[in-house]
């Protein structure tokens, strides 16, 4: 494993708590100094903002401003989609302002699967538990400053893992979701490298919704948070069917419908609609 050093000058519309807390990413930890530590596929990676500038340390195989421009999508001009989505209405604007250094990563594809099949009916610090002991567990070991850290275990290396050994990491009724939604990738019945491939958003998405734990919000994290990255989708949770109601539709919230968000999104927000339901999640939420 290589030990790396880049200097990053500070882009457009990056905060690294916008990006690490807003609800996309489990596997990043603040430390006692400000800085952030996290395992992006096969490398640890810290990052520090001292200034105008990110100093970034890693431990990997891969070049690390490479990894970096592309996991945090450093190539998209999201000013200019900001501006774009400002001139929509009055809401959109001042959640953008709130934040504004949210940038959508681009995680790996697999890691992102199990991680929202994780995520349903369930709490961030508690999501990230289960994903660090399933690392730790099955995962390979990278050492950091002295200090272990583990990647995330790749569909061959859960090969053998049981419906109850998932249990046992605290998966509850998940166990069975992620034993089944392994096999079917094991097996290539979901094929993720053609997923990536396929342009149509709505055949990747009624693919993603065949495998096991897959419904259609946790579907369209898939989509807009990993390597994927459809912009056009609109994950539906608590807090966006809250702020879409209390911003737009002004009905009685158990009886506000997922298809009308839905469309209301496509009309108000286009192909931006998830890059705005990040921004009306996080300033909703906090």
């Amino acid at each position: 494993m290589e030990k790396q050093q880049y200097i990053l000058e500070k882009p457009d519309c990056f905060e690294l708590k916008d990006i690490f807390t807003c609800g996309q990413c489990f596997r990043w930890e603040e430390n006692t100094d400000g800085s952030y530590t996290g395992i992006v596929r096969k490398n640890v990676i810290n990052i520090k903002q001292e200034g105008n500038t990110y100093n970034i340390k890693s431990v990997g195989n891969e070049d690390i401003k490479e990894l970096i421009y592309q996991y945090f999508d450093l190539n998209r001009d999201y000013l200019k989609l900001q501006e774009e989505l400002s001139k929509i209405d009055e809401n959109m604007k001042t959640s953008i302002e709130y934040g504004k250094g949210i940038r959508l990563l681009n995680q790996d594809l697999w890691e992102t699967l199990i991680s929202f099949i994780i995520s349903a009916n369930n709490n961030i610090p508690r999501i990230q538990k289960i994903i660090k002991r399933l690392s730790q567990t099955y995962g390979n070991e990278i050492k950091f400053d002295e200090k272990s850290y583990y990647t995330f275990p790749l569909p061959e290396q859960l090969s053998n893992v049981s419906i109850q050994d998932f249990r046992n990491l605290g998966l509850g009724f998940r166990d069975k979701r992620l034993y089944e939604t392994t096999q079917a990738i094991l097996k290539k019945q979901v094929d993720l490298e053609e997923l990536e491939k396929n342009p149509n958003t709505q055949e990747v998405r009624e693919t993603l919704l065949t495998l096991s734990g897959v419904g259609p919000k946790v579907a369209d994290c898939i989509l807009l948070f990993s390597t994927l990255k459809r912009f056009e989708v609109f994950p539906i949770d608590v807090w966006i069917n809250r702020v879409m109601n209390e911003l737009y539709l002004h009905e009685q919230e158990d009886k506000v419908s997922k298809a009308k968000i839905q469309r209301l999104a496509s009309e108000k927000f286009g192909d931006l609609a998830g890059l705005a339901q990040q921004y009306l999640f996080f300033w909703r939420r906090n």
